[in-house]
């Protein structure tokens, strides 16, 4: 009996052992490294995008004119440098990239917050100097390197969301499936909770403390990932080795670990064969002439846009790119529309906490989905999904409550003020020819002043059925938009060849940024509420023509498969092989 017992407790003993020891390894492991240095790094740069739009607006006396200048500002420069940032993350180490994005990036939010601080404590003084001239250059300088700094967080993401990963994950594609739900869990959470963090401080302090906040979160946030980046390098010996040739190249291994042997092999290996992939081969050394290396960056632009061109997942990021023109989401717009419709800050603040939930949740849905149907059919059930609660959205538009009425002009409070001798925000240019986007962003925020005190002072509310099914739509469609982002995440993970992932992710940056800025543009051309439905169904028709694009791509790749998903097949599809060139993959 003894013996029984001394051996139960040593077994015990020992699993207990092993238990500690798979968690020891596991929170040194280069993947848990990897995941909390994008959790400081994205914390620092949640804290800082919530916080420098704040910060302009009271630098201009309440006005969103430097808000808006920052958001064009950032917005173009991706658009146009996106390719060449990725060319560089190609053409450099992968420590270099990472370390030297990483410093840039953090020291010059670091700069920017005490230049902020400096214009909080002396702008009166500032004024006076040189007729204000002074603080003018003061703003320059603050937008110029706050680009800066979001150049510099391109450039991470970049090296690490799209190639570190990949390399950490190994061969394993389901590893690296939810390493990638894992990251968009935390940028989920992050989302939320950065940006309620400093703005307490910023509430129940001032400006200048939160600047110096964060600052010093930013320097302690340096020195920390560039250990954490350290180590993961060290533990991860491949990290190493970057392929930079064509003969490089030549051997590259699809990731896709085949659940099922007549289903699967279609499905990664006519990605990679449907088309000729552009390689990049490396500069020789030899003398460059002054003209070629001013030709160098256009170059580079025009051989990045016509190389993603040519990627056989070409629709898939086309499609994500296109999901970025719609106000259904929480950004100011949708803000300040529910604003006009009567709903609080509170109750705002619930729904984004909702979205965050259900985000985490499509990142759940796209790691189940893939492993019963496969990464391709993922994509297209989550298209289906987001387009089907967006339905919501389209009836909202319709519904009691809805301030849909397209017969009043877009501009008509301006006229409107400008009539009774009211005068204009500080941020409206004195000719009305040149409305710009900070004069719609004004009529959002002025209509939704005088709604909510029309409110307050009539004992009639507007109708709260438009908006609850808009924001229901709006918030059930985040299960299948990130389900859908993970996949075409995935998809440029494991089908760009190494040599080209950062010019092409850097291209498909640009892609977003250029459809996030035409939607901007959408509502300067309709800036009321009234137009707002307009919005909508517009925002509705571009994520179906993303989806349709997408949808495409499917088609092309499994051909009759795409149908056949969660382990069912048909005699088309067992019938399909794969071609002939792709077959030794």
């Amino acid at each position: 009996m003894c013996g029984v017992t001394g051996a139960v407790a040593s077994c015990g003993s020992a699993a207990v052992g092993c238990a500690g020891g798979s968690c020891v390894n596991y929170f040194t492991s280069a993947k848990f490294l990897l995941y909390l240095g994008h959790a400081l790094s994205t914390w620092g740069d949640r804290m800082w995008h919530f916080a420098v739009s704040v910060f302009l607006v009271e630098l201009y006396g309440n006005s969103l004119l430097l808000t808006a200048v920052y958001g064009l500002v950032v917005a173009g420069s991706v658009l146009l440098l996106g390719a060449i940032i990725g060319d560089w993350v190609d053409k450099n180490s992968r420590l270099k990239v990472a370390q030297t994005s990483l410093v840039v990036q953090n020291a010059s939010v670091i700069l920017c917050g005490i230049i902020l601080m400096i214009v909080f404590l002396f702008k009166t003084q500032l004024l006076t100097l040189y007729s204000g001239w002074l603080l003018t250059m003061c703003y320059i300088l603050v937008i110029t390197i706050a680009n800066i700094a979001n150049l510099a967080s391109t450039a991470t993401t970049i090296t690490i969301q799209r190639d570190w990963i990949v390399v950490v994950a190994g061969e394993d594609r389901s590893k690296l499936a939810d390493m990638n739900a894992t990251i968009r869990r935390i940028d989920q959470l992050t989302n939320i909770l950065a940006p309620m963090a400093v703005g307490q401080i910023m509430t129940f302090g001032s400006p200048v403390i939160g600047c110096g906040f964060i600052s010093g979160w930013n320097l302690l946030s340096m020195c920390l990932e560039y250990l954490l980046l350290w180590k993961v390098y060290q533990k991860t010996p491949a990290l190493a080795l970057k392929a930079t040739s064509k003969i490089e190249e030549s051997e590259l291994k699809q990731l896709n670990v085949q659940k099922d042997s007549e289903l699967k092999p279609t499905e990664g290996v006519q990605l990679i064969g449907e088309k000729d992939v552009t390689v990049f081969e490396p500069h020789q050394e030899k003398e460059i002439s002054c003209s070629a290396r001013i030709a160098e960056p256009f170059i580079t632009f025009r051989d990045g846009w016509v190389a993603y061109y040519n990627q056989p997942v070409f629709l898939a990021g086309l499609g994500l790119a296109f999901l970025y023109m719609t106000v259904l989401g929480f950004d100011c717009i949708t803000t300040g529309y529910a604003y006009t419709q009567g709903l609080s800050g509170s109750v705002l603040s619930l729904l984004m906490g909702a979205s965050a939930i259900t985000g985490i949740m499509g990142t759940v849905a796209f790691t189940w989905l893939r492993r019963k149907c496969g990464l391709v059919r993922t994509g297209f059930i989550s298209g289906i999904a987001q387009f089907t609660c967006l339905v919501l959205c389209v009836i909202s538009v319709f519904m009691p409550g809805s301030p849909l009425d397209l017969t009043v002009s877009p501009f008509a409070d301006i006229r409107t003020r400008l009539l009774e001798g009211q005068s204009l925000p500080t941020a409206l240019p004195a000719d009305m020819s040149e409305i710009s986007f900070t004069t719609g962003m004004h009529n959002w925020l002025n209509r939704s002043s005088s709604v909510n005190s029309d409110l307050e002072m009539s004992s009639d509310s507007v109708p709260l059925i438009s908006v609850s099914l808009l924001f229901a739509g709006v918030i059930a469609a985040r299960v299948g938009l990130w389900s859908f982002d993970l996949t075409v995440t995935q998809l440029l993970q494991e089908n760009v060849i190494e040599s080209e992932r950062g010019i092409i992710n850097g291209v498909q940056n640009s892609m977003n940024y250029l459809l996030d800025l035409l939607h901007f543009i959408m509502v300067i051309l309709a800036p009321n509420p009234e137009a707002f439905g307009l919005l909508v169904l517009i925002s509705v028709s571009f994520v179906a023509m993303g989806h349709i694009m997408y949808f495409r791509f499917a088609q092309k790749t499994l051909g009759n498969q795409v149908f056949a998903c969660c382990g069912l097949k048909s005699k088309a599809v067992s019938n399909d092989s794969p071609p002939s060139n792709t077959s030794t993959v």
